[in-house]
C-alpha cells in the first residue's frame, strides 16, 4: 500500500488503496457496533453507549468518576454525559455520590444493579465479540490485530483536544 498516491480522478479518490482500507475499517466498525449494540439492547435492556460508560466506572472503581472524566472517556459533552447518566440513574445502574476530595463535587459510581447489569452485558458482548469479531479472522492473526487496533485507539486520543 502506497503511502501517498496522486489523487487526480474521482476513480482514483474511489479505488485508492489507504481509502479503501479505512473505508473498510470505518464499515466494520459501524456494522459490528450495530450487531452487538443490538444485542445488547435485547438481551440486557441496555444500550452500547451505556455499556460503556459501565465499563469505564467499573475500571475506574470506588469512589466514581466526576462527570468530565465520564465525558472525556466517551468523546461526549459533559451535558451529552450529564444527560445518559440521568437516563442510567433513573434505571437504577449508577449513582451520584459525594467527592471526598471535593466538598462541591458529585462522583458517579455504580450501584449494585450496575455491576450486576456489568457483568451480565459483559458475558453477553463477550460471546458476540468472539462470534463476529475474532471467528473470521486467522487465529494466527488475532492477536497482532488486537494490538494494532490498540495502538491505532491510542494514536486517535491522543489527538483529541482534551476537555476543559
Amino acid at each position: 500500500m502506497r503511502e501517498q498516491a496522486e489523487i487526480s480522478t474521482p476513480q482514483e479518490a474511489a479505488n485508492n488503496a489507504l481509502v479503501l482500507a479505512f473505508g473498510r475499517l470505518q464499515g466494520a466498525a459501524n456494522r459490528l457496533g450495530y450487531i452487538l449494540g443490538r444485542s445488547l439492547e435485547q438481551e440486557c435492556g441496555i444500550s452500547h453507549l451505556m455499556y460503556e460508560v459501565l465499563l469505564i466506572l467499573g475500571r475506574a472503581g470506588e469512589p466514581g468518576l466526576s462527570m468530565r472524566a465520564v465525558a472525556q472517556e466517551q468523546v461526549l459533552t459533559t451535558g451529552g454525559a450529564t444527560r445518559l447518566v440521568d437516563r442510567m440513574e433513573a434505571v437504577g445502574l449508577v449513582e451520584r455520590a459525594e467527592d471526598p476530595g471535593d466538598r462541591r463535587g458529585r462522583l458517579v459510581r455504580l450501584t449494585r444493579k450496575g455491576a450486576q447489569t456489568t457483568v451480565a452485558a459483559s458475558r453477553v458482548h463477550m460471546e458476540n465479540i468472539h462470534r463476529y469479531f475474532l471467528e473470521p479472522l486467522p487465529p494466527e492473526d488475532r492477536d497482532r490485530f488486537a494490538e494494532d487496533l490498540r495502538i491505532l485507539s491510542h494514536a486517535a486520543r491522543d489527538e483529541l483536544p482534551r476537555l476543559p
